[in-house]
């Protein structure tokens, strides 16, 4: 098929070293040949929209040490949630012009993909222009937040229970928080890195209180905006934060496991073990500390979904895109992220 304008892809070009961060060098960009026409069943894809998110630092070691990711090797072409729109299908299910995601869309600007139909879905009933909220609050990341809340977080509002919720501005905490505060939870805390994050947490998504980790002692401000303990907690980065937290949980509270972002970095098992004196408090106190995965939740996605399309629709929930531009930038974007530069979810527009 003839084209106007070059193809190009981002690689996976050397892995992060033991214990280190990832860098914009471990990413490669180059010219890559066209999709052939496709053929039975097959659908050529303009990729629009990249997700970049936390869970793909493991695809970066040579094992990822999980079941639902794969590690990705050497000059393999990096992958994963991505929104497009159909330039050609031979497929009856969809047509030229349709938009499309897809949980495992290679980072290119077109693509060749067979249509399998656990990895790619139409959009319908949205604009361009909006789908990429299909990666994050409509996606896995709001299913995350919102399903880790409402299934394992035992929220009862006649409680009038305290949320503390780590790493809450990004893509996952924005939502865990805002849907604790939409089940009746009385106080929703969140802590992160910068004063603007915390602005954003109480102007923005109204949040009760917000810690800078940075710059504030967090046990201390714990103890300052949660005077009755911590009921229910959301955690997205383990280590010293999490310990701090849990120091102030109250008797049969919950840990909502979800993410340990502080030790991706790092060669320990997942989910790493408490330290001592986090564990003994967890006994004591009989803290529910189990580790969460929205894959087990399949079923409730359905009506998750719904939940968070009808609470969006009637301005109860706030979606925040950190947005970067044009795929040669989606290596920068990635790190970036995983540095804790973005508010809300991490984009490339493509």
């Amino acid at each position: 098929m003839s084209e106007q304008k070059p193809n190009y892809r981002v690689y996976f070009q050397s892995r992060p070293g033991v214990n280190s961060a990832p860098t914009v060098s471990n990413f490669g960009y180059e010219p890559c040949t066209y999709p052939e026409s496709p053929k039975n069943r097959h659908l050529v894809v303009e990729t629009k929209y990249i997700s970049v998110d936390p869970y793909m630092r493991c695809r970066m070691n040579v094992d990822s040490g999980v079941d639902y990711a794969k590690a990705w090797g050497i000059g393999e072409t990096i992958s994963g949630f991505a929104v497009g729109r159909v330039l050609q299908s031979t497929n009856e299910s969809y047509k030229k012009g349709d938009l499309v995601t897809s949980t495992d869309m290679s980072w290119q600007w077109k693509k060749f993909t067979v249509v399998h139909s656990e990895s790619i879905r139409k959009i319908d009933g949205i604009s361009e222009e909006q789908s990429s909220l299909t990666l994050g609050i409509f996606g896995l990341t709001g299913l995350t937040g919102a399903i880790g809340v409402m299934e394992q977080g035992n929220i009862q509002s006649d409680l009038f229970q305290t949320v503390v919720v780590s790493g809450a501005a990004g893509a996952c905490g924005c939502v865990a928080g805002q849907v604790a505060k939409l089940l009746g939870c009385k106080k929703i805390i969140g802590i992160c890195g910068t004063q603007e994050k915390c602005s954003f947490l109480e102007e923005d998504l109204k949040f009760n209180g917000a810690v800078c980790y940075k710059s504030e002692n967090v046990k201390q401000r714990l103890a300052e905006l949660c005077p009755d303990g911590v009921d229910v907690y959301f955690d997205n980065v383990g280590g010293n934060i999490s310990d701090d937290v849990i120091s102030h949980m109250n008797k049969c509270s919950t840990v909502i496991l979800c993410g340990q972002i502080s030790t991706y970095n790092s060669d320990v098992p997942y989910p790493p073990p408490l330290n001592q004196a986090s564990a003994k408090l967890v006994h004591a106190n009989s803290i529910n500390r189990e580790r969460f995965l929205v894959l087990s939740y399949a079923n409730k996605f359905p009506s998750t979904l719904a939940f968070l399309s009808k609470a969006y629709a009637e301005g109860k929930l706030v979606s925040k895109e950190t947005i970067s531009h044009g795929l040669q930038n989606a290596g920068n974007a990635f790190v970036q992220m995983m540095s804790g530069y973005n508010i809300g979810k991490q984009i490339v527009k493509v």
